[in-house]
């Protein structure tokens, strides 16, 4: 008698890192990835994203077009509930509101992404202000915080 025919590569494997039945070895195609888990340039693929830099683009876009409108929107509650807004502190949120928008434009330049960090600081020192800009400067310098850590991870 014959003992059954062994596959070299699950030899060594414990039953956890076996491939379940019906399950294809990592090393072979598959419908989705033919030659496996390489694109045709035989480079492995960074993300399962069809097209990582420009998912990346919109979250920037996305995060600075929402401080915007938040920024906008924040304007009246701080007058009403007690902030003394002066003219020149409406105009400075103004300025920073229409400054995330053009930036938001502006995301395929890499210089973009730095000038975003930088509106971050400079939405901070708005707090002198008003503490609640100061307030607004730190979390959303924390939402940008994480979308340039989402950024590096993705690209690279």
């Amino acid at each position: 008698m014959t003992s059954p025919e062994r596959d070299p590569r699950t030899a060594e494997q414990t039953p956890a890192e076996r491939p379940r039945a019906g399950q294809p070895l990592a090393d072979q195609p598959t419908a989705d990835h033919p030659a496996g888990d390489q694109p045709a340039g035989g480079q492995p693929r960074r993300s399962g994203l069809r097209n990582p830099e420009r998912a990346v683009r919109g979250l920037g876009a996305g995060t600075l077009s929402l401080e915007a409108l938040v920024l906008l929107l924040a304007i009246q509650p701080i007058r009403v509930v007690g902030g003394d807004l002066s003219g020149t502190a409406i105009g400075v949120v103004v300025a920073l509101a229409v400054a995330a928008v053009l930036l938001a434009g502006s995301m395929r330049r890499p210089w973009a992404w730095h000038a975003g960090t930088v509106l971050q600081g400079l939405l901070m020192l708005a707090g002198l202000l008003h503490w609640s800009l100061l307030a607004l400067g730190i979390i959303f310098a924390l939402v940008w915080a994480y979308a340039l850590h989402v950024r590096r991870v993705i690209l690279g």
